[in-house]
């Protein structure tokens, strides 16, 4: 992990979108018969077309899988932008075909319970490969990773108050997801600068 911990950490980033697409469109894709008969065609095609902004997200990834540092540092502006533009779309869908709420429920909590494995998951690796370093670096590290362990259960616990309020609109719940993916982005982050200091 030393030698790969700057990779990891864009890895995990990486991760998360991926989880949070495909938890996006098997929402989408299990409420799609709901569309009206006349608009399902226009549906499905926005559905195909998010379905190919995530699989072009993933196979950029992986390409991306063992680059060094300097080129994760570019293709993570690329894959923000792609990041952005399925995001949009999803609204656009959910504007155009999610009006029912109990999709933008089931949409949303989908899409935080990716989030919320992305963070756990995170913290495990973490703090695997923590230990392998210096108990003195060891200490920091398991710093770092009881932190975004803590941020995760804060965020885990915001966005279910959210998901059982129920009535919250699209707008609501999707800032929310954003602000709990800023705060993974943080968390995620912090734990790269602590294996940096420690190798």
């Amino acid at each position: 992990m030393p030698t790969q911990s700057s990779i990891h950490f864009y890895l995990n980033w990486a991760k998360e979108r991926i989880d949070e697409m495909d938890a996006t469109l098997a929402s989408l894709e299990s409420k799609a018969s709901e569309v009206q008969a006349d608009a399902r065609v226009k549906a499905n095609q926005a559905i195909a077309d998010l379905g190919k902004k995530r699989n072009d997200f993933r196979d950029t990834v992986k390409k991306q899988a063992e680059a060094n540092e300097a080129s994760w540092i570019r293709t993570k502006a690329q894959l923000e932008s792609e990041w952005s533009a399925f995001e949009t779309e999803v609204k656009q869908y959910v504007d155009s075909f999610g009006k029912k709420i109990e999709q933008q429920q089931a949409t949303f909590k989908l899409q935080a319970a990716a989030q919320v494995r992305a963070w756990r998951e995170a913290a495990d690796k973490l703090r695997s490969a923590g230990k392998e370093f210096a108990a003195e670096r060891r200490a920091e590290i398991e710093a770092i990773v009881n932190r975004m362990e803590g941020d995760a259960a804060a965020a885990e616990e915001k966005l279910q108050k959210l998901n059982q309020a129920g009535m919250q609109s699209w707008s609501a719940l999707t800032a929310a997801l954003t602000e709990t993916r800023g705060a993974f982005d943080r968390a995620n982050q912090a734990a790269q600068e602590a294996f940096k200091r420690a190798t």
